[in-house]
């Protein structure tokens, strides 16, 4: 049920309506009455009706904030009484409450239970008054104590927490609905259960909420209140109108898409009008950037800002998912949301950083080819180290073969990707739930690991059964019983037996590029065996023989080959909320700079989608298309609501979440660092840019927050890559810092590729006839002695010496030209300034420049010592401008 209210100029009329509206029963016309509220029937001290633990003891507790993490729900407990945080461990409670150390009950004299006597005395009870003698919290505690304070056999089921209205659109600050909630429970009963609810608003500035559920609008703009009960948190959208458009009144917008229809019918709600279509200088850049990570070439843009062809946006996008680039990308951000990160993974070959880009390998791949996304997630949740029925000399000599140089081998060919689950940190199975709840479910499941989930609705047992899907996943194994005599076997011939650690693993990269057969570790996920196993922080427990999926069924383990199969097999159902769900909110973030879900690794019932109609179309839409990536990336490319223009009108400017026009943001940091080098790179060098993935940050296979001290790794901490310590979204920061503002206007390494050798600075100069500088000659002269005392230091044996100085020619070889030597790249015709300036806003830009922007330009140029030394200027300032570092 919806409910809208207005302005009315009658006294009480918007009271009456209200209560009017709630005054209908929501099971009207259905066989099951619905309860009245435990606060009206316990308002008499006289009542027969004993209250049930489950269904109000522990809400009116929670309610109370008893069990809050201020209170006794608190690690430490209070006053040596502890409950569980969030209540729902209801044994546990039950047994806290008749601890016959500190008991709180009493049911020989049920009013000199401490639960009475405490809580409704404030000078007693540390946490103040928490109800008053007489009321009807006091009659259920006090009638749940007479009727023996008894727990429960089994929880019941909450089929539903149904909350009336399901909708509030206001109308004027000021406005006021009363919420109602109802709670349908597995046998039947349906019950009010308002007065035991908790109530929280997303936006005390939109619309505020007190504890009984009274809601109060506030400022316009949209949110939503969250109401608890049980385990049950269910959202409620809340609106008020923005401009006076709202409604009938809303102008007719034109919607291409599907897409675009289910935003307008939002901001229709809002009174918000989106922005125009952006220019097609402004789509090509940002379509690009987003897709492929790469500016477009100047020639790119010249070509499709004169092309007339009515489909042009649309073949673009087509063109732009069939490079190299946006595999790379678009791995890139899949390496991220699974956790590739160098230092976690060490021990898994033994060659130092191979097991990284092996992973960035794998996943290009099928990137490249367009596999159906839950194929690649199959092939990594599913990952081990064997094939069907191999020995382990047989995998050793695949993995040996396949990791020596010049090899036709290659890992990325092999059907899993088991690399995910040899992190360091994936020892305890713990963390190996969670990180799989965040990388391919989109859900911070972490706090059930302790209690009950603050924001959704596991509980800590939910966790701990999910949890033994993952229980027997062995990271990175050392070979036992038989494999062991191989093993042995392996490091006797190689004459290394009995090395152990870092210098085994040094020796044996050695071997392997000499080409020897060498032991590897490997990853298995093998039945289970019963038994016991260690715990995080020492001890043991019983290997449990069952498993539930989240919101699912219970698995018996001892059935199944790999539980990780069944747990596959659930993400891919239809009816799973969370897999397709996740990849779509995530690749909308990507293109919108906010989620659906935002943050997009944070899908909790408490935190839920701003449009949740088209959420639910596209994650339909992406399993219909046999979870086709591209076919995602078509449908929000090619919808207006993507193309809209930066520029707010007078309804949106406030707009951050409902699409209405683009938000700018700056450009994530493998990009930035890559549109610096082409922005200065010669005509050249742009070309081979997008033709191959050489040296492009986009490429780069592993992250870590060590090792960023030069070269591109400096430059992307300081715009913020991943580091990948955890599977979370938040190790990629967007956020601007005067670090990087410094970068591109002072750093040596901006500045050097502004003028170096074969870049575009240079190339005018020489066809103007000009100097820009005389530090590429500088620097080639410092190359030529550095590499003499290298020879010299050869001959002494000096490794050290000789490692540094190899970092000083690379950085040499930059301000000289890629390869270090003399540019002798043809020298085209002369070059007027006009084209100066058009090429240094198309290359940096993306679009021509203005008039007053070509004339105060020309101006520079002409006022400059010479061409080239104003062309170094011009590209320069544009770098520094926000319009070049923020994908707009």
């Amino acid at each position: 049920m919806r409910i809208r209210l207005f302005s009315c100029r009658h006294g009480g009329c918007l009271a009456l309506l209200a209560a009017a509206l709630l005054a209908v029963s929501p099971a009207a016309g259905a066989e099951t009455k619905v309860r009245a509220p435990i606060s009206e029937r316990f308002q008499a001290a006289d009542v027969e009706e004993t209250p049930d633990f489950q269904r109000h003891v522990i809400p009116l507790m929670g309610r109370l904030g008893c069990n809050g993490r201020a209170c006794h729900g608190s690690f430490q407990g209070r006053g040596g009484f502890q409950l569980s945080l969030f209540g729902y461990d209801f044994n546990a409670d039950h047994a806290a409450l008749h601890d016959k150390d500190s008991p709180r009950v009493d049911v020989e004299k049920p009013t000199d239970s401490l639960i009475i006597q405490k809580p409704t005395d404030a000078d007693m009870h540390e946490g103040g008054q928490r109800y008053k003698l007489g009321g009807w919290e006091h009659h259920v505690l006090l009638s749940w104590l007479q009727g023996g304070a008894k727990s429960i056999d089994e929880p019941t089921k909450l089929v539903e927490l149904k909350i009336i209205p399901s909708e509030l659109v206001f109308d004027k600050k000021g406005d006021q609905v009363q919420l109602q909630a109802i709670a349908i429970w597995a046998d039947g009963v349906q019950e009010d259960v308002t007065p035991l609810c908790r109530f929280q608003t997303n936006d005390e500035q939109i619309a505020q909420i007190d504890e009984n559920g009274l809601v109060t609008a506030n400022e316009p703009g949209d949110s939503h209140l969250v109401i608890f009960y049980d385990n049950g948190v269910v959202p409620v959208p809340v609106i008020r109108p923005v401009t006076d458009l709202a409604g009938s009144r809303y102008p007719q917008v034109e919607t291409s898409t599907r897409i675009d229809e289910l935003v307008v019918q939002k901001l229709r709600k809002l009174g918000v009008t989106p922005s125009e279509v952006a220019s097609d200088a402004e789509f090509l850049r940002r379509v690009s950037l987003d897709i492929t990570g790469s500016l477009p070439t100047p020639g790119e843009v010249e070509a499709f800002l004169s092309d007339s062809s009515p489909n042009k946006r649309q073949e673009k996008v087509d063109a732009l998912l069939d490079t190299p680039a946006y595999a790379a990308w678009w791995t890139t951000k899949l390496c991220d949301f699974t956790g590739n990160n160098d230092q976690q993974l060490n021990n898994v070959t033994p060659v130092r950083g191979q097991a990284s880009k092996d992973w960035y390998d794998w996943i290009y791949t099928r990137v490249a080819e367009n596999a159906p996304y839950d194929e690649l997630a199959s092939g990594i949740v599913l990952g081990q180290s064997r094939r069907p029925g191999q020995d382990y000399l047989s995998f050793c000599k695949e993995m040996s073969e396949m990791h020596q140089e010049g090899s036709d081998v290659k890992y990325a060919d092999r059907p899993y990707m088991e690399y995910y689950w040899a992190r360091r940190d994936f020892r305890e199975v713990d963390a190996r739930a969670i990180a799989f709840a965040y990388s391919f479910m989109g859900v911070r499941i972490q706090c059930a690991q302790c209690h009950k989930h603050p924001f959704d609705q596991w509980s800590k047992d939910d966790f701990h059964q999910f949890k033994e899907f993952f229980a027997n996943v062995q990271a990175v194994r050392a070979p036992r019983g038989k494999d062991k005599e191989v093993y042995d076997k392996l490091m006797a011939d190689l004459g290394l037996d009995g090395l152990k650690g870092n210098d085994a693993r040094r020796m044996l990269s050695e071997k392997l590029q000499e080409g020897a057969v060498i032991p590897f570790p490997e990853i298995s996920g093998s039945q289970r065996r019963p038994g016991t196993r260690r715990v995080e922080g020492g001890g043991t427990e019983p290997v449990p023989s069952v498993a539930r999926l989240l919101g699912g069924e219970e698995v018996d383990l001892n059935s199944l080959d790999d539980p990780r199969e069944m747990v596959m097999d659930w993400l891919r159902r239809e009816d799973n909320p969370y897999f397709a769900r996740a990849f779509v909110n995530r690749v909308w973030a990507n293109y919108f700079n906010v989620g659906l879900v935002e943050p997009a690794d944070d899908m909790s019932l408490a935190n839920p989608p701003s449009n949740k109609p088209l959420l639910d179309y596209l994650s339909a839409g992406f399993i219909a298309s046999d979870f086709d990536m591209k076919w995602l990336h078509r449908e929000i490319c090619n919808s207006d609501t993507y193309q809209r223009s930066w520029r707010p009108n007078a309804t949106n400017g406030a707009d951050q979440h409902n699409f209405s026009h683009s938000i700018p943001r700056r450009l994530p940091a493998e990009i930035a660092y890559d549109a610096i080098q082409q922005a200065t790179a010669g005509d050249a060098e742009i070309a081979k840019m997008h033709e191959s993935l050489d040296g492009r940050a986009i490429a780069i296979a592993a992250a870590s927050a060590r090792g960023n001290n030069r070269g591109p790794e400096y430059a992307l901490s300081v715009f913020g890559r991943s580091i990948r310590e955890t599977n979370c979204d938040c190790d990629r920061s967007a956020e601007a810092s005067l670090l990087q503002t410094v970068y591109l206007q002072n750093d040596r390494e901006t500045l050097d590729l502004i003028e170096r050798n074969r870049g575009w600075v240079q190339e005018m100069a020489k066809r103007s006839g000009s100097k820009v500088s005389d530090s590429s000659a500088n620097a080639a002269e410092q190359l030529k002695a550095l590499t003499r005392r290298m020879a010299e230091m050869r001959d002494k044996g000096d490794k050290k010496q000789l490692k540094q100085m190899r970092e000083q020619m690379l950085a040499l070889r930059k301000r000289v030209g890629s390869a270090g030597r003399p540019d002798t790249t043809a020298v085209q015709g002369p070059v007027e300034p006009e084209d100066v300036v058009n090429q240094a806003y198309l290359r940096t830009l993306s679009r021509y420049p203005t008039e007053d922007e070509k004339t105060r330009s020309l101006t520079y140029l002409e006022s400059s010592e010479n061409l080239g030394k104003g062309a170094r200027d011009l590209l320069w300032a544009l770098i520094n401008t926000k319009e070049f570092i923020v994908n707009h």
